[in-house]
């Protein structure tokens, strides 16, 4: 089997199984979905460094969670907060005046709220995904000898985001509740969550694994393409910049090459994120079937634009 019919079998597979994970939480079908890129004899696939991955991954993305936090703190809330009705002004009217907002209520603290849970585990996530990434292409290569192209690096990623759904979920959800607990609490000034270590605590003892994890569906229909477009995407801008005379790159054209790929990878996932944060986030029952009614709920209050909600920060 070439590589074009095993890429086109697995997408319908990947997205039967996507169906399915949609409002139900099956981790049958998880090993089913992978079972798809890991071959049978692993220990015939060359070595992959997890020593490497790890320190580099860890570092990586500790700096990254720190510089990004309170643009991802305006972009959730953005996201999340209620439709105006009709003749009321909408609680916050773009980035700029959620930014504002945010700063006048709740102080420089405001913007890193719920920032703890992701900083304690940026380092397994990010080493888990070079690691993914690093495995995928050896099974890729493994399964489809020679040249690493543009759709096999995509495959790669992919399995790389597979691999870190089930330890993103649970952050993203106890982070987001974090971040909007100012706006969602009932009283001005009351918080419903000390923080991480509560927030979870109650996930669990109100809702059980399915509350914690509520929003995998939507975490795997973002998770999986984000991570295959930005590793494809990333890899050929770096071979895009590097100089002919193999003098390699530099720190500014590896920078130009990382600020190109978050610029397109957000232009084609921010829908998706914003139906998983609307999910992760709303009152149980909202959204019975998951993914397909919070689409449909938010085309019906805010139309298409409304997939677009917090696009100036994550482009910050």
């Amino acid at each position: 089997m070439d590589f074009n019919t095993f890429w086109r079998v697995s997408r319908n597979r990947i997205f039967d199984l996507l169906s399915v994970f949609d409002s139900h939480l099956k981790f049958d079908d998880f090993r089913k979905l992978l079972s798809i890129f890991i071959p049978n004899n692993m220990s015939t696939l060359t070595p992959v460094s997890p020593a490497k991955n790890f320190v580099a991954g860890g570092i990586g993305g500790m700096c990254l969670v720190v510089a990004g936090h309170p643009f991802d703190t305006i972009k959730v809330r953005l996201q999340t907060m209620p439709s105006p009705v009709t003749s009321f002004t909408p609680l916050y009217t773009g980035a700029f005046d959620c930014c504002r907002k945010t700063f006048f209520n709740e102080g420089l603290r405001g913007f890193y709220k719920g920032m703890a849970t992701p900083l304690m585990m940026v380092t397994p996530n990010f080493a888990l995904a070079f690691f993914g990434y690093g495995l995928g292409k050896a099974a890729i290569t493994k399964l489809f000898p020679g040249e690493l192209t543009p759709m096999k690096m995509f495959v790669a990623g992919g399995f790389s985001g597979a691999m870190c759904t089930f330890l993103i979920c649970p952050v993203e959800r106890i982070k987001c509740l974090l971040q909007i607990q100012a706006s969602s609490a009932p009283k001005a000034g009351q918080t419903l969550y000390a923080g991480p270590i509560d927030c979870g605590r109650t996930l669990l003892k109100t809702g059980g694994i399915s509350s914690l994890y509520r929003g995998l569906g939507a975490t795997f229909i973002r998770g999986i393409p984000q991570a295959g477009l930005y590793f494809m995407t990333y890899e050929i801008l770096k071979k895009t910049f590097t100089p002919t005379d193999g003098s390699g790159l530099t720190p500014i054209r590896t920078l130009t090459a990382g600020g190109l790929t978050g610029i397109i990878n957000w232009v084609f996932m921010l829908p998706a994120d914003v139906i998983k944060s609307r999910i992760q986030t709303a009152p149980e029952g909202t959204y019975p079937r998951g993914f397909r009614d919070a689409v449909k709920t938010l085309l019906k209050e805010d139309g298409p634009k409304g997939f677009y909600k917090g696009i100036v920060p994550v482009f910050i």
